[in-house]
Order: structure tokens, then sequence, then C-alpha cells
């Protein structure tokens, strides 16, 4: 038997996106989002409300996005959940170390392991409530204790989580059990 819902904005598993920008003094921001993913070869999406992220945009159109882990989740949930434009120390409460980007004008939050550098590229259906947002991947940081013995960056050792929004928590993403591109060979 197969129940039905209404829709939702249910798309599992959804990425936690932490979005960091500087506002027009240069103080950094960050915020959660979970609705983007990748748009283009080098380019990502994230949907975007009216927030301090947004207005930051408007003065500079580079940001950078990473990913919370199990160890970032609790500070990650609370940049989504009190805004820069009414909290003056919300990134020093999180207790990230910050430094700015090498190739883009936004923050890196040492505390990540992988981080996209991005300009933005787009703003899509663009109203008073927010936007589309598309971004070119200038850059991607990624801190070597999470690289795999090719030199690449290591999925599994980020200890990355999702967003499960049937039930509004937080999912650690497990181990590999497949190789893509290779697997669905076996049925050829």
């Amino acid at each position: 038997m197969v129940k039905s819902f209404n829709s939702n904005a249910w798309i599992v598993p959804q990425p936690v996106l932490i979005i960091g920008t500087y506002d027009k003094d240069g103080k950094p921001n960050a915020m959660n989002a979970a609705w983007g993913g990748q748009w283009d070869m080098k380019e990502i999406m994230i949907s975007l409300g009216s927030h301090a992220t947004t207005d930051n945009l408007k003065d500079n159109a580079e940001l950078t996005v990473t990913f919370a882990t199990a160890a970032t989740m609790v500070a990650a949930d609370y940049v989504g959940i009190v805004s820069g434009r009414n909290t003056p120390d919300k990134m020093e409460k999180t207790g990230w170390t910050i430094e700015k980007a090498p190739n883009v004008n936004a923050p890196v939050f040492k505390d990540f392991p992988l981080t996209l550098e991005c300009r933005v590229k787009a703003k899509l259906d663009e109203t008073a409530t927010g936007y589309n947002l598309v971004a070119e991947i200038v850059n991607i940081l990624c801190d070597e204790k999470y690289l795999a013995a090719d030199g690449k960056p290591d999925v599994e050792k980020m200890e990355l989580i999702t967003f499960d929004p049937v039930h509004h928590t937080y999912i650690q993403l497990g181990k590999t059990v497949g190789q893509a591109f290779a697997d669905g060979a076996q049925l050829k």
C-alpha cells in the first residue's frame, strides 16, 4: 500500500549549504540554505528568500558556499535561525575561524572541509521576497586532511550532513556503497 501526501518541499537528500558574504563594511555573514544544487558544470543554483545575505549580494556579487558537517551542525543551524540583520554578534557566536577567500571578496569559514568560491552570474525570478541565485564556481578550496589518496577531496571523510525536510532533522551521510558510471555496467 502507498500513502499519498500533498505537495511539499521533500526532495531528499538536501544539502546543508552555508553561504558566506561580506556586508558593505566588510563584516562577514553566513546563512544556512537547503534549496540548492549543481546548475551546470561550473555553476550552482540556490533559492534565496530576503536575508542579510541577499542585502550583501546587492553590494558585492561574490560569495562562498560550504557544506555543513556533523562537527559544524549546531552553529550551521544557528546561522539559519538567526538573522544577521538583527544579531550583530551572530558570527562571533558561531566560534568559526574566518578568513578572506583567496579568489573572491567573501569569507571562508575554516571549520568546514570544502568551500566553493563563487561569483553571482544571474538572479532569476527576482521579487521582493527573494530569487534563484545562479553562481559561477571560481575555485574550490579543500582542507588537506580531507583529501583521498588520489589527491582529490574525500567526501566520506568530511562527515557531511543532509537536511531531512520531512522531519526537520539533520542526517549524517554514510559510507561509499558503489561506483558511479561503473556499477551499472553489470546489467549490460
